[in-house]
């Protein structure tokens, strides 16, 4: 058996990436996207994908993802590999030169089908073997019209804040004390500063309108958190929910989830998606509790900084 050749897709080789038998049961592949490249109308780009060749045959192939104005990719959301090959899947993902986390989309319940649960653990293993360690699993939703508009509780002011330096204050006193995996990370390696900037500069990112972002206040005046009602690339979407510490055990995240479920409404929304980590037992409940079921499991891995 010869040596698997690894290298970067070239602009007229989508074709090429799709050649690679799949049974299409986790991955990007379940949401009903195609690998597509930008050129085509899709969402990738020939120089962020990536092959493994073995006698000029596909074996494993991975995909980087960015938005339309990113000069580099965000995330990793595309990745297979041949039935024996993971040991080629893993060192294409180590010769790639990001060290980006990768998102694997999996069906809801995925554990409970033997197929759906080996081809997750064939890459995730493949993840782990090129250095990259789980960092959390995390339930996606997607609330529709049909499902009823979970009725506002009515115990909040709603507020737009024009002022960034503001958010940013709500958003520290939000993270200093939280159960979300990416913001604790980031906290531990860069400081709260960043997990708040990190946040901010995802709103910032979304092609959604500024004035939508929201602080929340009790009836004696007293802040009680944040909502950010938002379009990602894939449509209306929760931004982001959050409670300051001092206002937490009243069930105030399920008045901020209603509020913006109600907001993207307001602005013509025929879906909201959310997602929450499966750690995450009060959010959980407040979004089942709005209605919102889970869709897919999404598996978070990410570089290992040491």
């Amino acid at each position: 058996m010869t040596d698997p050749v690894f290298r970067q897709l070239g602009d007229s080789e989508a074709p090429l990436f799709r050649s690679l038998p799949d049974a299409g049961l986790v991955g990007r592949a379940i949401t009903g996207v195609e690998y597509r490249t930008v050129a085509e109308g899709g969402d990738y780009r020939p120089e962020w994908s990536w092959v493994a060749l073995r006698d000029g045959v596909v074996v494993a192939r991975a995909a980087w993802w960015g938005g339309p104005d990113d000069r580099e990719p965000l995330l990793l959301n595309w990745f297979d590999i041949a039935e024996g090959e993971d040991a080629a899947g893993a060192e294409l993902l180590r010769r790639a030169p990001w060290a980006v986390e990768y998102e694997l989309i999996a069906p809801a319940g995925w554990r409970d089908d033997p197929a759906v649960r080996e081809a997750v653990e064939s890459r995730t293993g493949a993840a782990r073997a090129a250095g990259m360690k789980p960092l959390v699993e995390r339930f996606h939703y997607r609330w529709t019209p049909e499902l009823g508009l979970p009725e506002r509780p009515g115990r909040l002011e709603f507020r737009p804040e024009p002022d960034d330096d503001v958010i940013f204050d709500v958003l520290r006193r939000v993270h200093s004390v939280t159960l979300d995996a990416h913001a604790l990370r980031t906290t531990a390696e860069s400081g709260l500063d960043r997990a708040a900037q990190e946040e901010l500069d995802f709103f910032r990112w979304c092609p959604s309108p500024r004035e939508w972002w929201q602080l929340a206040y009790d009836p004696a005046g007293e802040l009680v958190g944040i909502h950010v009602p938002a379009h990602n690339p894939s449509g209306p979407c929760v931004g982001f929910i959050g409670v300051v510490p001092e206002k937490r055990g009243h069930g105030y995240a399920y008045d901020l989830l209603t509020e913006c479920t109600h907001v993207l409404t307001e602005n013509g929304a025929a879906f909201v998606a959310g997602a929450t980590d499966q750690g995450n037992v009060p959010m959980t409940a407040h979004f089942a509790r709005a209605g919102y079921p889970v869709v897919q499991e999404r598996i978070y891995l990410v570089s290992d900084p040491t």
